[in-house]
């Protein structure tokens, strides 16, 4: 590493390796740099994290002085195996790892040369005074590519048009494009691409300028990487600008000439988009603003009271209705329930809370109560709670001949909304986190899903259901309404707390949690919990 980064032209003010972190670790010497001056960028390599809640208490503080770029290997199964047997760290799941550092402002890099041009080049690019970007270019092919990178890269590109035409149209041909990416064609010389630059440069409603350079017959690379320099030097201080630049070996010189002048250029596209996002993503954590959490009430004697009849009965999971009574104790909106303990007493019930109705097996012997045929949705009337009564008594026999049965659990039929999962647990790395995801029957098979280390505040709670891909089916799609999206966040907190609260707990799940329109709340269909098998915090 020493080698390659004096080739890429970067400092180093220190470099630690620090083996199998018997004593100290990666969290220790971030705080050490977080306060060092001459450390402008923080490149860490991660295998593994041992001490993952105090990890995020400090890159929390360093990110906000200072751009963190992590590389994390053991995203696959053989690559977190290699991990555990070289430095005795669990990889941990990926995705939580992801979301949380994320969370926590790092710059995550997807290999080492995407890291090493980040810290090349962050510590001397002015920071955008704003989000919107635009891109010159005088090919066609490669400014949509690059509007493709921006997109994945997360940089957002101007598109007031009236700004754009009156910026651009002086100095674009009229067969070329004022609209971004503004294209100037594949006859622009030196020349067109000063103006241009100069043009962007100077209107204060562009933040950043992204400039690529296509070899053509009237392209010459030295005197654009003249050009190139002198724009960047004119506007170092002001706003960021970019550049790539593809073509043969007159371009390939221009390129390291620049490079070694400490110019962000880039031979692809995508590499300098790469740089371009992880600027934006650096310029967003510094201007984030970060809330207080707040904690909530609750009661812990109604909980404590639920788990200690679990434990004495030497269980490691609450019951249906157990896990519901923790809900109730949390204010999380539970559906109706009675357990009937013969067939009439399930229709009693049922006649109470009103048809249509759901009937669950209730036993300690049976987790997976679908898999067994313990549930029986819809039911109508009188005779189909009677007939369901004694199907899921046969389905779960069949199933488990040995299950000591305790009842059947009646509930109300939920009203069909958009059904979401969520989660607390006690992550191997970084102790308790939250999850969120679209939910239901395949929430296994899409992963749609979001995390977070716990405690967080209502702010993060809303990105974190921002973040997953069904985001719209919560927003309102073909015409129906907005759901209640604050009613969610306000959920996945309380159920944080609760396995923050609680050091029994040890996971948490809702699914469904059953989404209704903006104003109308949520429900808690089905909720599970398990408990460890020691109760330290």
């Amino acid at each position: 590493m020493i080698g390659k980064t004096k080739v890429e032209g970067i400092g180093l003010s220190a470099m630690v390796s620090v083996g199998n972190k018997s004593d100290v670790d990666e969290t220790d010497l971030l705080e050490y740099l977080t306060f060092q001056d001459d450390a402008k960028v923080v490149l860490m390599y991660l295998e593994g994290v041992k001490s993952g809640e105090r990890l995020v208490e400090v890159l929390k503080k360093t990110t906000r002085k200072k751009p963190v770029v992590v590389i994390k290997s053991g995203r696959s199964r053989r690559g977190a195996q290699a991990a555990a047997s070289h430095t005795g760290s669990l990889a941990g799941e990926d995705k939580v790892f992801d979301d949380v550092v994320r969370q926590c402002g790092v710059i995550r890099a997807e290999n080492i040369q995407e890291a090493l041009n980040w810290c090349k080049f962050l510590s001397d690019t002015p920071m955008p005074l704003g989000e919107d970007c635009v891109i010159i270019t005088n090919g066609g092919g490669i400014g949509v590519l690059t509007a493709d990178a921006c997109e994945k890269y997360g940089v957002n590109l101007s598109d007031d048009v009236a700004d754009l035409k009156k910026t651009f149209e002086s100095v674009v041909p009229p067969f070329g494009s004022v609209k971004n990416p503004v294209d100037i064609t594949g006859g622009a010389t030196p020349d067109d691409y000063n103006k241009a630059l100069g043009a962007a440069l100077d209107n204060n409603n562009i933040d950043a300028v992204a400039c690529l350079g296509c070899q053509t017959a009237d392209f010459h690379a030295e005197l654009f990487a003249r050009i190139a320099e002198e724009r960047y030097e004119q506007y170092r201080s002001v706003k960021p600008v970019v550049f790539s630049l593809f073509g043969g070996e007159e371009v390939e010189n221009s390129i390291h000439a620049l490079r070694a002048k400490g110019i962000p250029v880039f031979p692809d596209v995508y590499e300098m988009t790469s740089f371009l996002g992880a600027l934006y993503a650096d310029y967003r954590n510094k201007n984030a603003e970060w809330p207080e959490i707040e904690e909530i009430e609750m009661d812990t004697a109604a909980i404590d009271k639920v788990i200690a009849v679990a434990r004495k009965d030497g269980r490691h999971f609450l019951l249906a209705q157990e896990a519901q009574q923790v809900m109730r104790a949390v204010g999380v909106t539970v559906p109706q329930s009675r357990i009937a303990h013969s067939p009439q007493e399930a229709v009693k019930y049922a006649e109470e809370i009103g048809y249509p109705v759901v009937m669950k097996i209730v036993s300690k012997d049976i987790i997976h109560k679908s898999d067994a045929g313990g549930v029986a949705l819809d039911l109508l009337n009188e005779k189909e709670v009677l007939d369901a009564y004694e199907a899921i008594l046969r389905n779960c026999r069949a199933y488990k001949a040995d299950a000591i049965i305790e009842g059947i659990q009646v509930d109300e039929m939920i009203q069909q909304g958009v059904e979401t999962i969520v989660g607390a647990r006690r992550d191997a790395s970084f102790g308790p986190v939250v999850m969120f995801g679209l939910g239901g029957i395949y929430v296994e098979v899409l992963k749609d899903v979001a995390f977070r280390s716990f405690p967080l505040s209502r702010q993060e709670a809303l990105t974190m259901i921002g973040q997953i891909n069904s985001y719209p089916l919560l927003l309102g799609v073909r015409g129906e309404s907005r759901k209640d999206i604050d009613k969610v966040a306000e959920t996945i907190i309380k159920v944080g707390w609760v396995l923050k609260k609680t050091s029994a707990i040890s996971d948490i799940e809702v699914n469904p949690l059953v989404v209704y329109d903006h104003g109308e709340g949520v429900k808690a269909v089905d909720v599970r919990i398990l408990l460890r098998e020691s109760e330290e915090a």
